[in-house]
């Protein structure tokens, strides 16, 4: 039987190891669950594992607002302190407050 536990929680502000951009989780899934294409994509020498915890992210670069999917061992807590400015924050969150973002609903 296959036990993982997830790193980070929901409303962590986290950025990714490698590349400039950083988010808010929204969502985690304990192993991988995207499409085998989605996977394939990945350079092979970057492709981390399917057996970790991967995140949701609202994600931000200085370019744009997206949806990211990241593996845990792709990202690091983010510790600038800033707040994220992604624009669908609002329907899942409250105000950032001592380094996160309080859920603005309950879960199940």
């Amino acid at each position: 039987m296959l036990s993982t536990r997830a790193k980070y929680n929901l409303g962590q502000v986290l950025r990714h190891r490698k590349h400039p951009f950083r988010g808010v989780v929204f969502d985690v899934d304990a192993m991988f669950s995207n499409t085998e294409e989605w996977y394939q994509s990945i350079p092979e020498e970057s492709r981390p594992a399917k057996d970790q915890p991967y995140y949701h992210l609202l994600a931000e670069n200085e370019h744009s607002y997206y949806v990211a999917y990241v593996s845990e061992q792709n990202l690091v807590p983010d510790a600038s302190g800033e707040p994220v400015d992604h624009p669908d924050l609002a329907d899942l969150f409250g105000d950032f407050e001592d380094g996160r973002y309080p859920l603005q609903f309950n879960l199940n």
